[in-house]
């Protein structure tokens, strides 16, 4: 560890940097200006608490090299086999520490996205190959219910358009709980599936696909809708094959003028429980259209996880008669499909985190 790569190089330049401010910020903290201006003071005040746990992490870092350094001193020096073979299980311990530490700086040193405590619409839908997509709908919406059931999350469906088959053309639900945006983030894409469908005779392989979108859930603080900039229409709800399900005109759809966006919901019976479930994702829509605009790191960070900014490309293919998962971004393979469809999906997120992370940390190092 004493000879450190380009990229431990990088992270001990940009710490230095990082130590500096805060030495900075200890002394204005203690200049009676400052002091006498309640305002700078807790701003300073803040920026100094924000930097604590990282600079602490780094000086850690920097006593376990000179531990390092002493110590490979002591092996060579040191004539007396006992004391020599002390010393080299000492100095396999402080690189060992010094490993895990480094590891530690490389988070702390990441910016926290703002979304990562967010609740999530997650919103999926069928697309190529009819029945069969819409029946691979269900599937995945029950993988991420079974994941959220395991987190204890909960699962609320806001509006679906289900077939009479046991499918959904499509199926929007919001998640809520700890932490639930920052462990479903990576999933928006296309997803695909191979697989030979229940109504093929001549046990023929199909391929289908479906899209999948996460999107941070928005306070109805941070994105304010006008009322002469949505058009509301009532319509009745329908069923599978037309059936109704009530005859009053208790379904919503919202089309927010200025952009376009359509939402529509007809799950409750209730008019205005179906408005407000259909307001709550319009809203979520508008957060990430203006989220996306306004910060391009994001929106370069967002491409890389899904390819192009319309979620046009495959980024993980389910294969059934393989007992098949890859995710095609990171080249992660796992033969054991029925366990993730049944919702153990913690290796694959924390191997996209991990991968992800990694690639915020280069450019964070560069920048």
């Amino acid at each position: 560890m004493t000879v450190m790569s380009t990229t431990a190089n990088l992270l001990v330049d940009k710490l230095r940097t990082v130590e500096a401010r805060y030495d900075e910020l200890t002394q204005q903290l203690a200049d009676p200006e400052v002091v006498s201006d309640s305002k700078r003071y807790q701003k300073t005040a803040k920026a100094h608490s924000d930097l604590g746990e990282l600079v602490s992490k780094f000086r850690e870092y920097k006593d376990l090299e000179r531990g390092i350094a002493e110590t490979k001193a002591m092996v060579r020096e040191e004539t007396d086999a006992e004391l020599k073979a002390m010393a080299e299980e000492e100095l396999a311990g402080l690189e060992d520490r010094l490993g895990k530490c480094e590891q530690e700086l490389k988070l702390l040193l990441l910016p926290k996205d703002p979304n990562d405590d967010r609740n999530v619409i997650l919103e999926i839908r069928a697309g190529t190959g009819g029945d069969e997509a819409a029946l691979f709908v269900a599937n995945v919406f029950r993988m991420y219910t079974r994941y959220a059931e395991a987190q204890r999350w909960r699962v609320e469906i806001l509006s679906s358009n289900p077939t009479g088959i046991g499918g959904f053309k499509e199926v929007i639900a919001l998640i809520e709980g700890k932490g639930v945006y920052s462990r479903l983030k990576y999933e928006s894409g296309v997803h695909r599936v191979q697989r030979v469908p229940a109504t093929e005779a001549s046990g023929r392989i199909h391929t289908s696909t479906i899209t999948v979108a996460v999107l941070p859930e928005a306070e109805e603080v941070e994105v304010q809708i006008n009322d002469k900039d949505v058009r509301k229409d009532t319509f009745c709800s329908s069923g599978p094959g037309g059936q109704s399900v009530n005859t009053t005109y208790s379904a919503i759809r919202l089309t927010h003028i200025p952009t376009g966006i359509v939402v529509s919901c007809q799950d409750e019976k209730s008019q205005i429980k179906n408005l407000a479930k259909a307001m709550r994702v319009l809203r979520s829509r508008l957060y990430e259209r203006e989220m996306e605009k306004q910060q391009k790191a994001l929106t370069e960070e967002r491409r890389s996880m899904v390819g192009t900014g319309d979620r046009s490309e495959k980024i993980r293919t389910y294969n059934y008669r393989e007992n098949r998962v890859t995710d095609h971004r990171i080249n992660l393979t796992l033969y054991r499909l029925d366990s993730i469809m049944d919702g153990n999906l913690g290796e694959v997120l924390d191997t996209l985190n991990t991968h992800f992370q990694s690639e915020r940390l280069k450019k964070e190092l560069v920048a």
